[in-house]
């Protein structure tokens, strides 16, 4: 089995048991906006936008590199 396949369903497991072990009630506030949700919650919410953020910034990068290589090529 793929080493990277592995090391990413042991962090997704890691993940899933700090979430359910975290599940109470908590107040957020951000800016002027003030709301109370479940940590669980928060914390999926997080991961979330984390993995968004290294989607996007990965395809940014490989498209910054293919016009690299179209203007040097």
């Amino acid at each position: 089995m793929n080493p990277k396949l592995l090391i990413s369903l042991f962090l997704i497991a890691l993940v899933a048991v700090f979430i359910i072990q975290n599940a109470e009630v908590v107040e957020l506030r951000f800016l002027f906006w003030q709301i109370a949700m479940s940590r669980a919650l928060m914390f999926i919410l997080l991961v979330l936008i984390g993995t968004a953020i290294g989607w996007l910034l990965r395809g940014h990068m490989r498209h910054q590199a293919q016009r690299q290589e179209r203007k040097d090529g």
